[in-house]
Formats: C-alpha cells, sequence, structure tokens
C-alpha cells in the first residue's frame, strides 16, 4: 500500500510542477513507474478522479486565482494553463464555478476551488518523532482591524478534527476569497467571538475592515480590532512529517515566556495557525500586549 500511495503521490507531484504542458497518462506512468493503465487505476483509487479530472480541476483553480489577482486576457490565462481554446477553457470554466470567466474577472466572488490535498500526507503519522528542533524564528508583527469570514465547527479543537466535522473543501472556498493575509488562517477563537453550540477551532479568511462583499452561506462575520502578535516559524520540513512539525514548534511556543521581550500574553484575540507548508516551516502566530 505504501508503495501505491507514494506512486500516486510522485504523479500529483509532477502535475503541479507540469500543470501548463502536456500531461499525458504515458508522462504519469513514468513517474509513477508503473502501466499506463495500473496508474490510471491507482489514482482514481486514491484521489477519487480521473487523472483528466484532476488536472482540469487544478487548472480551473489556478486560472481563477489569476482572473481575481491579475489584470490578464482571457485567451492568455486559457493558453497558458493548457485549455487549447477560450471557447473549451469558457464552458469548463462555467461547469466548474456556475459563472463566466470573464463576468468573473470583473467581479470576482467566492468559489469553491478545487485544493489538491496530497496522498501521502493526509493520515497523520505521528509514530514518526522530529529530530529536535534546532531554530524558531520569533518576530514580533502588527495586524491591522479586519473582519474574519470564518466557518463555524461544533465540537472541533485542531484541525484534524475541524476537517472531520466540517470538510476540506472549505479550504477551497476561502481560498478564492482576497485576503489581506495572503492566505486563508485557522484560528483558536476567544470565548467572547464563540457562538453558543460552536467550536473554538475554526478556519476563515482575513479581509478589509470595510468589506462588503459576499459572505457566502454558511460563514459568519466576525471583526478583529488591530493587534500585535509573536510570529513562531519552525525549521523547513518533510511535507509528511507535519504532524511532528506542529508539535515540536508548540511544544517550543508552551516553553517560551513573553516577558523576556517585556510583554504578556493577550487572551483577548485569536490564536492563529497558518496551512504547514513544509518549504517555510510551521508558523503560529499569538496574540501580546505590550
Amino acid at each position: 500500500m505504501i508503495e501505491q500511495i507514494e506512486a500516486v503521490q510522485r504523479m500529483q507531484d509532477y502535475i503541479a510542477a507540469y500543470l501548463s504542458e502536456e500531461i499525458t497518462l504515458a508522462s504519469l506512468s513514468k513517474v509513477s513507474c508503473f502501466s499506463p493503465w495500473y496508474s490510471y487505476r491507482l489514482f482514481l483509487q486514491y484521489t477519487n478522479m480521473t487523472p483528466a479530472d484532476y488536472v482540469r480541476r487544478l487548472r480551473l483553480s489556478k486560472s481563477a486565482i489569476r482572473l481575481r489577482d491579475e489584470s490578464c486576457k482571457i485567451i492568455d490565462v486559457a493558453l497558458s494553463l493548457g485549455f487549447g481554446s477560450v471557447d473549451g477553457y469558457q464552458r469548463a470554466f462555467f461547469r466548474e464555478f456556475g459563472c463566466n470567466p470573464r463576468a468573473y474577472a470583473k467581479n470576482p466572488v467566492p468559489l469553491y476551488l478545487f485544493t489538491p490535498y496530497g496522498v501521502k500526507y493526509r493520515t497523520p503519522r505521528k509514530e514518526k518523532k522530529m529530530e529536535t528542533m534546532k531554530n524558531v524564528f520569533v518576530q514580533v508583527i502588527e495586524k491591522p482591524e479586519r473582519k474574519v469570514l470564518i466557518k463555524r465547527g461544533i465540537k472541533a479543537t485542531d484541525y484534524f478534527a475541524y476537517c472531520e466535522e466540517v470538510g476540506c473543501d472549505i479550504w477551497g472556498l476561502l481560498q478564492s476569497i482576497k485576503s489581506i493575509s495572503a492566505e486563508p488562517v485557522c484560528l483558536w477563537l476567544p470565548s467572547q467571538y464563540i457562538e453558543p453550540g460552536t467550536s473554538e477551532y475554526v478556519q476563515g479568511v482575513e479581509v478589509p475592515a470595510d468589506y462588503d462583499g459576499i459572505v457566502p452561506d454558511g460563514l459568519d462575520v466576525i471583526i478583529l480590532p488591530a493587534a500585535k502578535y509573536l510570529m513562531f516559524k519552525g525549521e523547513a520540513f518533510d511535507e509528511e512529517e507535519y504532524c511532528p512539525a506542529i508539535e515540536e514548534l508548540q511544544a517550543a511556543i508552551a516553553d517560551y515566556d513573553p516577558q523576556v521581550i517585556d510583554a504578556q500574553w493577550d487572551l483577548s484575540n485569536p490564536r492563529i495557525q497558518l496551512e504547514p507548508i513544509g518549504a517555510r516551516g510551521y508558523i503560529e502566530l499569538h496574540p501580546i500586549k505590550i
């Protein structure tokens, strides 16, 4: 099973690296080290979609981000991401998101973007410990007053419980909303922001304080004041070892005394977690008062 999972992961990595180029079953077979037929079957088994559907959805989601953030022509976006024609791209975009790409570019609305979770990283692997973390980068940062569009859970206390309860598709929706911090966030809410019967742990996206755009169904809006945070950033890690990376950094945070910088923890603001990405290291932000 491990060999099969790693083969599918190699195909996913190849697709991510060569998304703008022609991707064939033969090329995927080469990186998977299995026959084309067996590679196709493995990919479908572990991702619940064919390689072609996976590539199409990922290309469409990448194109939506470009249309949201860049002043670019529809034809340039379509051709640069491997679509053979503008008409074909427009039809595919409409089938995926229910709107025309030209209209979306003029007025971006929240969309459920495809989030390509690697099959190798879906199961927590806590049995293996990282070597003792040698370096933790600590920096004081400031966040402005802002609104946060959040999806509440019921009992979730961390990412894994939240995903089981809410599902992972919410991350794609949050990614489609342009954030002042460039990415969605996970938050542990102080009591004053928790609605009765809902979870302390939520996922959301930070937007300007004057945001008056669409709030998708199922999301709530909270307003957070300007605040100072200590950003803790761990060392880079292998993607499959994200659980130990989180545990190691959280242990280092627990040992940190903010009085060394003449500060104290601010329990009135949420603690923030960024998506664990191996190349940059695991990051948490803890609010402080100075």
